[in-house]
């Protein structure tokens, strides 16, 4: 499929879920050849500054402004932009609301949001209500179900594109898994599986100068803000790496959506034991009561029929994994153990095929063609398919592959994992954000190699 079908795909399937989806999709202008997209970020933290670097490698974006509230994180982030030899943005520093500046900033195109959770509700609905019509925010989309509501309601009102960040959706393996499904390798999906699983202890608390493992305002980066959560908040604290890809490869709110889910916590153990383990018994920080299990598993039912696990596992010791599988009528994919059965295929109905070499067979077009680009780029590459997509969007004047439904699905297991949780591992019903569109919206993610 070209580029030109891919939007005109785009264009009918808006047009065909109707008005009250996203209008603008349809009037975006589209970049001349010449023209360079104008950009901003929000939050030049970490996160922040791998997106920064990545932009700079880009001859068709324009760095327009870099805003943050911590000076030292600025500094890295204009150390990047001088190491690129660019020319130096606006910088805006200040406190909590200063980042509304950037909104004042003449033919924005776009603006990227890498903040603490919290913050990216209001950022966006202040992004959108500033008539900014890209909107690229990292995960999560908001806390509360409520959050996840107003930016859907404001995106389809100014017919915004929010694009939420998820990279997972780009990972080689999995966009490899993806083009097998869609060529019915496996047959009809009848389960997924994904996750959040590994030892995030080491991001949780940072070391301070007399040696303590803290977390709080005098912490560094994520410690500053996101353990506070695991203290306050009991649910799937980070569903989107492992949701995301299970939700393209069984059109999620295009031709499917979730129907409803049910979430179980086990006890909360790991993170004080850390903090014990560090500081000793009467250290910093082992007093405090953190309410997240440390295993979190969530099962959703899908209105055609296919049932998802996921699981939020990063407080106790334990290697990296996502934990997918995918399984169909005619075989399954484990990422776990690298390994893949296909009926009839594979040596015989009790062996598993090492996945290397099916995952080579089907390696997805954009991987073909963008390979070598995303060579060094963050995530083993990842970093740079979900950058490329956002900025080719608005180049285009496109619909993004990741659009604002797909991002309040998403981000929304988390408040509703933590009221099932509330109601005794209840199921609980899953809010329709497309409102009924999602039986005519036809997919369109990673159709061919364009983005």
């Amino acid at each position: 499929m070209n580029t030109t079908r891919r939007n005109f795909v785009k264009a009918v399937a808006v047009t065909t879920a109707g008005a009250a989806v996203l209008p603008g999709h349809l009037f975006a202008r589209p970049k001349k050849a010449n023209e360079k997209v104008r950009l901003a970020f929000i939050g030049v933290g970490l996160r922040g500054e791998s997106h920064v670097a990545l932009a700079c490698n880009r001859d068709d974006v324009e760095i327009v402004a870099l805003s943050d509230i911590n000076a030292q994180m600025m500094d890295r982030a204009k150390s990047i932009i001088q190491k690129a030899g660019r020319p130096m943005p606006q910088i805006i520093l200040g406190d909590k609301t200063a980042y509304k500046k950037v909104f004042e900033i003449k033919d924005l195109d776009a603006v990227i949001i890498a903040t603490p959770w919290e913050w990216h509700c209001p950022m966006i609905l202040d992004a959108i209500a500033a008539g900014v019509k890209y909107v690229g925010t990292e995960v999560m989309l908001g806390i509360t179900l409520e959050d996840h509501w107003k930016v859907v309601r404001a995106a389809e009102a100014s017919g915004a594109h929010v694009m939420m960040l998820e990279n997972v959706c780009y990972r080689r393996d999995v966009m490899a898994v993806m083009n097998m499904v869609r060529q019915n390798v496996f047959g009809e999906l009848v389960h997924l599986q994904g996750g959040y699983q590994h030892n995030l202890r080491s991001v949780l608390f940072t070391k301070d100068k007399s040696g303590d493992y803290i977390f709080g305002e005098k912490a560094f980066s994520e410690a500053q803000w996101r353990t506070a959560h695991s203290v306050h908040r009991n649910g799937d604290l980070y569903p989107t790496h492992g949701i995301g890809p299970c939700a393209m490869m069984i059109d999620i709110n295009r031709g499917n959506r979730f129907i409803s889910l049910s979430s179980f916590d086990s006890k909360a153990r790991g993170l004080h034991k850390y903090t014990v383990d560090k500081n000793g018994e009467k250290g910093t920080g082992t007093k405090v009561r953190f309410k997240c299990g440390d295993m979190i598993t969530t099962n959703i039912k899908c209105a055609n029929g296919e049932t998802i696990l996921l699981q939020h596992d990063t407080f106790v010791a334990r290697p990296y994994s996502l934990g997918f599988r995918v399984q169909g009528t005619e075989g399954l994919w484990m990422d776990v153990s690298n390994t893949i059965y296909v009926n009839g295929v594979s040596p015989n109905y009790d062996t598993w095929d090492k996945a290397d070499e099916w995952l080579k067979k089907y390696d997805h077009p954009l991987w073909q063609k963008y390979g070598e680009d995303s060579k060094g780029a963050g995530h083993g590459g990842m970093d740079f398919f979900v950058i490329h997509a956002f900025v080719e969007s608005i180049k285009r004047g496109t619909a993004t592959p990741m659009d604002v439904y797909d991002a309040a699905a998403w981000s929304a297991i988390t408040p509703l994992s933590e009221r099932s949780i509330e109601l005794g591992n209840a199921t609980v019903e899953f809010p329709d954000f497309t409102s009924g569109n999602w039986m005519l919206r036809k997919q369109d993610f990673a159709l061919d190699n364009s983005y």
